[in-house]
């Protein structure tokens, strides 16, 4: 495989658009299944990017450049995306707490396309993760916060404090909330971590829309689940917002807007 390479456009073309479709001249070029064109390649993906991880070359330019080269595998077995919002990101200065529903694994490795080339950002994602064979390293390579699940006071502590120093770093944060993916959204199990690290660190909160369930949840393998090429990938960012007080409002309004979102894109089977 090439040497990944950050595509270079793509901070321009932010800076100048709030919003990205799938062109329609992206058609599907193969009568294979969806999941036989898309999983090789994304497996080969994956493969090359541990390879950079051992020579310490998995930088932010290269994860960029790996999240790039996903959406376009995806769009290329028939996937069309929806971003919309994206001028949220750059109307200010410094880090910000990303907060989202979660939905598959498809916004884990699109999100750093779309965020990355403008904000500095990391996961919090679960410990676990960094033992996996392949994807371990290059989860690692990227300074995500790791929690446990199991004890949600010391998880809390532990992004507490490392959360901090990611934005004194000049990091930005993405954080889903909910327990686990999920194809529904669950407003009772969206807890409000999220909005006490930004109150913390005097940063805004960007509520982040998702529609990902084109790429499905597996029955035996969670990661490599169906791929459905009828549905669309949506994703949208809120305007950012300060947060006063004790923070319940602006949870609220991060809730809101997901509910708002998911309903905007016909999806009402999927709110509370």
């Amino acid at each position: 495989m090439e040497k990944l390479k950050l595509h270079t456009g793509y901070s321009n073309i932010l800076a100048k658009n709030d919003t990205y479709k799938t062109p329609e001249e992206v058609k599907k070029n193969s009568f294979l299944p969806l999941s036989f064109r898309f999983y090789p390649k994304l497996v080969k993906l994956f493969l090359y990017a541990n390879k950079l991880t051992k020579s310490n070359e998995y930088d932010r330019y290269n994860w960029v450049a790996t999240s790039k080269a996903i959406l376009d595998i995806l769009e290329e077995v028939g996937i069309k995306f929806e971003i919309t919002g994206m001028k949220n990101l750059t109307s200010f200065e410094g880090p910000a707490i990303f907060i989202g529903n979660h939905m598959s694994t498809l916004e884990t490795v699109i999100l750093p396309y779309i965020i990355n080339p403008v904000k500095p950002v990391v996961f919090v994602t679960k410990e676990e993760l960094n033992s996996t064979p392949v994807f371990g390293p290059i989860n690692a390579a990227r300074h995500p916060i790791l929690v446990g699940r199991n004890n949600a006071r010391a998880d809390l502590m532990k992004v507490m404090e490392q959360g901090a120093e990611r934005i004194k770093n000049g990091r930005s944060i993405i954080i889903f909330p909910q327990r686990t993916r999920s194809p529904k959204f669950d407003a009772r199990s969206f807890n409000s971590l999220g909005i006490k690290l930004a109150r913390k660190n005097n940063v805004p909160v960007v509520p982040v829309a998702l529609l990902t369930d084109a790429w499905g949840n597996g029955k035996i393998i969670k990661d490599f689940g169906k791929i459905d090429s009828n549905k669309i990938v949506h994703f949208a960012f809120g305007r950012p917002i300060k947060v006063t007080g004790n923070g319940s409002e602006q949870h609220e309004k991060v809730i809101e807007f997901i509910i708002s979102k998911l309903k905007e894109w016909g999806r009402e089977d999927l709110t509370p």
